[in-house]
């Protein structure tokens, strides 16, 4: 469905994207998971032929992407930040984007009230764009996006600065769609949703560092982790304790990177004994997709 390879692209000094290959199979849903300025917009733009890279081949479809203006149609794109007009109703932004792939009015019609059911938005549909939540803006730029019937939706970061309950439903309705034959390609920045994903890849300062799906990444973590809560007035001690590779806050807890090599985890609690540390408990819990990119960044910024 998406092939890409070997592709680049630099603004003046700064390298976006670096040599990138990147395979989304039909029926995926593929999710690009990285850091704030890792590279996901730029790479999702070319994707979708908004930015001409410097480098490399895109395909989509089998087709090259000089093809751009006979795929447009079958490709949906939701872009980082929401772009519709604020003073124009629900239905009169759909009608607008459906009028620029030349839909006629009542195919456009049909399709929104079929979509904005399917969104939860079909008793908005009279309401200012400005007047909406922001979890119902994304899902009024979802509808704009799926008026064309496209088999192909790149979302970038859809769920940005959602809240939690909003971020459920719109994932409930991606999974619909995957369903019902769409190919999904998504950018987020939460580790949760990077778990929802059939496939993942995660990049960093614009290179694609590990490809995989969530479990066999996890699977992959080279590393034991111990969840560890207690009272802790300077954190950084736990670090010196032997054994202990990476320390970090997750929640109202620490993780604690080991080694993976037997009686690792005995060493490590004896350590934060002889630290005066007051431990409430620890255990060994199998690693997170946070865990895994946790590691995979600093792995890249070793290279």
């Amino acid at each position: 469905m998406i092939k890409v390879a070997g592709l680049s692209k630099s603004f003046g000094s700064i390298t976006a994207v670096r040599n990138v290959d990147l395979h989304v199979e039909k029926r995926e849903i593929f999710g690009l998971v990285g850091p704030d300025g890792a590279g996901k917009t730029t790479l999702m733009r070319m994707i979708c032929g908004l930015i001409t890279p410097d480098r490399g081949e895109i395909t989509l479809f089998g087709k090259s992407l000089a093809h751009i203006e006979k795929l447009k149609e079958n490709l949906g794109y939701m872009p980082q930040r929401f772009s519709l007009y604020g003073d124009l109703t629900v239905m009169e932004n759909i009608y607008f984007f459906g009028a620029m792939y030349n839909l006629d009015r009542k195919i456009i019609t049909q399709r929104a009230d079929e979509i904005l059911e399917l969104t939860s938005l079909i008793q908005f549909k009279d309401r200012l764009a400005d007047k909406l939540s922001g979890g119902m803006k994304q899902k009024l730029a979802l509808t704009c996006a799926l008026v064309t019937r496209p088999d192909l939706l790149i979302l970038d970061e859809p769920t940005y600065g959602v809240d939690p309950e909003s971020r459920k439903e719109f994932w409930k309705i991606l999974y619909r769609l995957n369903r019902e034959g769409k190919t999904i390609l998504v950018s987020t920045p939460y580790m949760d949703e990077a778990e929802l994903c059939t496939k993942i890849a995660f990049i960093d300062r614009g290179r694609i560092v590990d490809t995989d799906s969530p479990a066999k990444m996890k699977e992959k973590f080279p590393y034991r982790i111990l969840e560890l809560r207690g009272a802790l007035s300077d954190p950084s001690i736990i670090k010196d304790v032997p054994g202990v590779l990476d320390t970090y806050f997750y929640g109202d807890k620490f993780h604690l990177v080991i080694d993976n090599f037997h009686g690792c985890q005995e060493r490590v609690v004896e350590g934060l004994g002889e630290t005066g540390v007051s431990i409430e408990s620890i255990k060994e819990i199998p690693p997170s997709m946070e865990d895994v990119f946790v590691s995979l960044a600093q792995k890249e910024e070793v290279v």
